[in-house]
């Protein structure tokens, strides 16, 4: 017995060394007491009602942002701040050669010029809760992984009818959480209206590049205005319309200009995408070898065609940039994370942690019979090949050019329009969509990963098409991909296209992508064998590690929910260099010098130049250090999504906006080093700044609150 105490000790002991305060994704309608205590030592004075529960409560002023990013509402009109790589999409699809607002910036001097933008919304959360207990009553414990979705399926139409019953425009999400242990429902309303109002230029928004992406110092302006509107009679959700006036909110965030220093409170709330920090170290090692490794060499291959034809076209670049910039974000991250798991040695002591948990069972009889690592190294072993196949897939094939796209949706099965005619009557359209790409680029993305996807593969396993171009192209993929185009009717816009029995037999193209969809369906038949049973022992691994740490508060892994983190400003050490917490406008301007000898990522219009070469910054200089600032670091834990989340300081007052990690700490969507895990924010002043000197935004200034 004593050896047992003694073990659980040092289990208890590493786990709080790992679950330090200042790690954690928080739920925040069942915030941990213990967390809320923690958060008040660091320095937050706003009662824990003000988070969630209150009339006022911060949470109603931050959105999920088009589903992929965060936001938070900063006036009465609906006016939403996220960050200029959230709204990049919006602002390259208004751009043109004439009008390049990617180029120039834009600000819409009156409601009338605001932008419209179709597919975006914004979401708030309404209200979160635990189901767990009504689906355990409905037998979710007993049915397969599958069987479980299709539960929550139904579960969550149900949950839907009921909540529409009451509020039409109200829409509900069941999720898993803790590794599917736990359910929770989440009611969130949505608005479909949503208007571009402000950017600066693409120089300022994405300063430093590729550069600068996923480092530190950073002097990126990192943000993008929108506006919500909504129906003129209801203020409520509403389809885009010209009649729909800006949405009155509730509530919004109160902006501060008042700054912050070392050791200050600072807290982000928003909706990070996907983390797996109960991962187990067989899973962490498919992810670096069989996800990260090959990611990150098959993107290389693409971004360097896709640079070529965007450096030597204007048109290019437009149509391309958003795309370039979605594909180089997770190349980097892919390569960094990677870096960070052998330099910290994250699976070695995910092992070890294991061995812990075994111990525990041991002891306990906690799990017997259910969770066995031996079982779980077996599984992954065998899923392990088909994993790197469909990685490797997915990144050749999938979204990765025009042609790809159109025979992959022949190969999954298309509808035909005219459906319930007879054959000879059906037929297919693909739109026009020339606007959104280019054919020279098109083709040599695609010959130049056709050609690397050789060396991923036995000549043997690879798809027939590649002995044609062995035997009628020279082995040259270019020559292939040329007559692909010239002899397939995919690539015929607007036209309609009829294709069945023998001319589908027949057609080049609808061959090719039959192809590569047969490698995709053998890759998830191996998948479909060992899928759930790895679900499994990776829930019984976090139920396990959850029981044995059960004297710790523990937050679920992320999964595109609204969030809360916290911590302090300051930065960290690394090799003896400490990083500094803040960046001014000397070290911008620094940059901008070194961008005139060449640095391209650094280049910036002279009037940028002008401004942060000011002597006096007026009120946007900082008290304690007398300096325009313009990024900061916060030890908040962050993850993709939470791009654009918005950062309070203790009164729950808006400092600024988190746009990303710094590079060495890549590795903590699987594991939290709170020694070198840093958010870096965009400073809630220097946006105002560019507002107010740049754009002379004094409508927008005066509305959000901060008119001189």
């Amino acid at each position: 017995m004593k050896i047992k105490q003694l073990f659980l000790a040092a289990a208890l002991t590493f786990s709080a060394t790992a679950s330090h305060a200042d790690e954690g994704m928080w739920t925040l309608y069942d915030l941990p007491q213990a967390v809320y205590e923690q958060m008040k030592s660091y320095g937050f004075s706003a009662p824990y009602e003000d988070l969630y529960q209150s009339e006022n409560a911060i949470m109603k002023s931050v959105v999920n942002f088009s589903g992929y990013c965060s936001g938070v509402v900063v006036s009465p009109d609906g006016l939403v701040f996220t960050n200029h790589h959230c709204g990049f999409e919006a602002i390259r699809s208004h751009s043109t050669v004439e009008h390049d607002y990617m180029l120039n910036g834009f600000y819409a001097k009156s409601y009338a010029e605001e932008l419209p933008n179709e597919g975006m919304f914004v979401r708030f959360m309404v209200e979160q809760r635990d189901i767990t207990d009504m689906l355990e009553k409905r037998g979710i414990r007993s049915l397969t992984i599958r069987d479980q979705e299709s539960l929550l399926a139904t579960v969550e139409t149900e949950l839907a009818k009921e909540a529409r019953a009451k509020d039409k425009d109200l829409i509900v999400e069941v999720l898993p959480f803790y590794e599917g242990n736990k359910f929770y429902a989440t009611t969130y309303k949505e608005f479909r209206d949503l208007r571009l109002v402000f950017t600066v230029p693409k120089s300022m928004g994405k300063f430093g590049g590729e550069t600068d992406n996923w480092m530190w110092p950073r002097q990126t302006c990192d943000y993008s205005v929108f506006r919500i509107y909504a129906d003129p009679k209801t203020n409520g959700p509403a389809d885009y319309s010209k009649n729909n006036v800006p949405y009155k909110p509730a509530h919004w965030a109160k902006v501060s200009l008042d700054g912050y220093k070392e050791g200050d409170f600072a807290m982000t709330i928003g909706y990070p995408g996907s983390t797996s920090r109960y991962m187990s170290s067989y899973g962490i090692r498919e992810m670096r070898d069989a996800e990260n490794a090959p990611r990150a060499q098959i993107r290389g291959v693409k971004q360097e065609v896709m640079l070529r034809h965007m450096r030597a076209s204007e048109a290019v670049r437009i149509k391309y940039d958003s795309k370039y910039a979605q594909s180089s974000n997770y190349w980097k991250n892919s390569l960094g994370m990677n870096k960070c798991i052998d330099s910290v040695g994250i699976i070695r002591q995910k092992a070890d942690f294991e061995e812990r948990i075994m111990e525990y069972q041991k002891w306990t009889g906690y799990l017997k019979d259910k969770l066995n690592f031996d079982k779980m190294a077996r599984l992954y072993a065998k899923r392990f090949d088909a994993t790197k196949q469909l990685t490797v897939w997915s990144e050749t094939f999938r979204n990765t050019c025009e042609f790809n796209a159109r025979a992959l949706a022949f190969a999954r099965g298309l509808e035909p329009k005219n459906p319930k005619a007879a054959k000879s009557k059906q037929y297919y359209v693909f739109a026009d969509n020339s606007a959104e790409w280019d054919a020279a680029l098109d083709k040599d993305v695609m010959a130049a990963l056709i050609d690397n996807y050789r060396r991923y593969c036995d000549e043997k396993d690879l798809p027939a098409f590649y002995a044609t171009i062995k035997r009628e192209f020279g082995g040259d993929p270019r020559k292939y991909v040329e007559w692909l185009y010239n002899n397939s009717v995919l690539m015929q816009s607007g036209k309609k296209i009829k294709l069945y029995a023998k001319d589908v037999q027949d057609d080049p193209g609808v061959e090719y992508g039959r192809q590569i969809m047969e490698i995709l369906d053998n890759a998830r038949a191996v998948f479909r064998d060992v899928d759930s049973a790895i679900e499994l022992q990776e829930r019984y691994l976090c139920d396990a590690k959850i029981r044995m740490e059960q004297e710790l508060p523990h937050y679920s892994d992320a999964n595109f929910t609204m969030r809360l983190s916290y911590g302090q400003v300051g930065g960290y050490t690394l090799a003896g260099a400490p990083s500094g917490y803040y960046t001014d406008a000397a070290s911008i301007v620094r940059k901008m010098q070194s961008g005139e000898r060449g640095t391209i990522d650094y280049q910036a219009e002279p009037v940028m130049k002008e401004l942060f070469s000011a002597k006096d910054f007026g009120r946007y200089t900082d008290a304690t250090t007398g300096k325009m600032q313009l990024c900061f670091l916060t030890n908040n834990d962050i993850t993709g999504g939470n791009s654009g989340s918005p950062m309070f300081d203790g009164k729950g007052q808006l400092i600024g906006l988190a746009f990303d990690g710094n590079w060495d700490s890549l590795s903590s969507d699987i594991w939290f080093d709170r020694r070198l895990a840093r958010c870096i924010g965009v400073d809630i002043r220097y946006m105002l700044y560019l507002m107010d000197k740049w754009g002379h935004a004094d409508r927008l200034l005066k509305e959000i609150g901060v008119a001189q």
